[in-house]
């Protein structure tokens, strides 16, 4: 089996690949504070701050494959995957890098695809293009950048957030005219699994089948609630009444038949969890 580290494996998309691929791969994980559902002898502590710690961990493993899903200030993070790349550049492994919607976040007029130059507006989309660029650079085609939008789970922030308001009353604010992509860890979870095994390269932007409006979105999750509190605040995103885009979507052909649900399908998942 190859052998595979993740890199953050405590987090709400780590654990979602500890899931997902502790089936079929030889897994390993890295943890800053919260132990994972790894086996003891399996998993390390790992801060970013600990580049030789990292190069002892690689040097140990091996690994065919790191996954890196790794939180924490810019600079640090932008340092550590430049030596983590250098390591890797040593061996055969390939690296998976999540990055974000946000290196689009200096174009709001239309959703973006693979093949868009990024162009961001905002410290942390610049962040994550300089180590998209410097991870290409380093490892060229064994580097594989995998976009994420925002991300749902059963414990995620964003779906704790929603169950505190509707439980407290407190109002949520949406944007009535931005157009946004949703994903949950799950299927996050499998479609990194299908790009794994299909030895798939380059830049991926996971995605659901369909689009919403980020009104549209919440006003569907209270609905599928059952709730009737009107605790949804809209408001237009730059007062003005036209729509803007905040959205991954592909043109990839060797990716179209991955794993995909629409965003009722994604909010029936949270529900049914929530009332169960």
């Amino acid at each position: 089996m190859q052998k595979v580290l993740i890199l953050g494996a405590s987090g709400l998309v780590g654990r979602a690949l500890v899931n997902e691929l502790q089936h079929g791969f030889d897994l390993y994980g890295t943890y800053s504070s919260s132990f994972t559902r790894l086996p003891t002898d399996k998993q390390y502590k790992l801060d970013v701050e600990q580049m030789a710690e990292m190069k002892e961990i690689i040097h140990s493993i091996k690994p065919d494959i790191v996954i890196s899903c790794l939180r924490g200030e810019f600079d640090q993070q932008l340092l550590f995957h430049k030596e983590l790349a250098m390591e890797l550049a040593k061996h055969n492994s390939r690296l998976y890098f999540f990055s974000t919607t946000n290196v689009f976040d200096g174009d709001f007029s239309k959703a973006h695809f693979e093949t868009d130059l990024p162009i961001s507006g905002t410290d942390y989309g610049k962040f994550k293009i300089e180590c998209e660029n410097m991870l290409t650079e380093i490892l060229n085609e064994r580097a594989i950048i995998v976009r994420i939008p925002a991300i749902w789970g059963k414990d995620s922030p964003r779906w704790n957030t929603v169950k505190d308001s509707i439980e407290n009353n407190k109002e949520i604010e949406v944007y009535s005219n931005l157009v946004f992509n949703n994903l949950l860890d799950v299927l996050l979870a499998k479609q990194l699994r299908f790009i794994i095994e299909k030895e798939l390269k380059g830049i991926f932007h996971l995605d659901a089948v369909d689009t919403l409006t980020q009104g549209q979105f919440y006003e569907q999750i209270l609905k599928q609630l059952g709730s009737e509190k009107s605790i949804l605040r809209e408001r237009l995103y730059e007062d003005d009444a036209a729509t803007y885009y905040f959205q991954l979507r592909s043109n990839r052909d060797d990716f179209a038949s991955a794993p995909r649900s629409t965003n009722a399908e994604m909010i029936s998942y949270l529900v049914s969890n929530y009332l169960d």
